[in-house]
């Protein structure tokens, strides 16, 4: 059973400030995780689907879900979608199973009303923010039963095709920089990098 206050203080510590947004994306990532019955990816063992897009919640919410998760852009176990919505789906890969999470309509809403949201719409940086206004949210992340904020589609057969890493490099004949040959295109000078074509 994964619990997300088990990773609250490495979260804040990634993500740089204390937001409302962050938990939110630990406690989802832990109730997807929970339902799978799966453990923190080491490797590939679990991959992410995120709706989330470029605005600034959504990316604190990301957040949370790669630090529970251990889907990371590193290990490549992890897409965005830019359908900015709060929602992802979570893969087992080895089981072939997973499940979609989001925010519920009404509380997203009323998050969106919040103090604390109020004051990043007048410009205020999220570390800037009083902690009277961010800590009793956090709080309230953490401590409130999934229920009130969180979708739990059923679990979902989900057929995943996994890629195979790639360890063989040339060098791009117009830059000179070695780039991995999966993504070298051939043409009649040579193999030619995607920043150079």
């Amino acid at each position: 059973m994964i619990t997300a206050s088990d990773f609250i203080e490495l979260g804040m510590k990634f993500h740089g400030h204390k937001c409302p947004a962050m938990p939110l994306g630990l406690r989802a990532a832990a109730a997807a995780m929970n339902v799978l019955g799966v453990k923190r990816s080491q490797d590939k063992e679990l991959y992410v689907i995120s709706e989330t897009g470029k605005g600034h919640a959504a990316g604190c919410f990301l957040d949370g879900i790669m630090i529970i998760t251990g889907c990371t852009y590193g290990k490549s176990n992890i897409e965005k979608l830019y359908y900015n919505k709060m929602a992802f789906t979570l893969i087992d890969v080895k089981a072939n199973r997973s499940v979609r999470v989001s925010l519920k309509n009404d509380f997203f809403a009323n998050m969106l009303k919040s103090p604390f949201v109020e004051q990043r719409k007048q410009g205020v940086a999220p570390q800037d923010i009083s902690e009277d206004i961010a800590n009793p949210l956090v709080e309230k992340v953490m401590s409130m039963p999934e229920d009130i904020f969180l979708n739990i589609a059923p679990i979902q057969d989900y057929n995943f095709t996994s890629k195979t890493g790639d360890f063989e490099a040339e060098a791009c004949v117009k830059c000179g920089e070695l780039t991995f040959v999966k993504t070298l295109t051939e043409t009649d000078n040579g193999k030619v990098c995607l920043a150079c074509l």
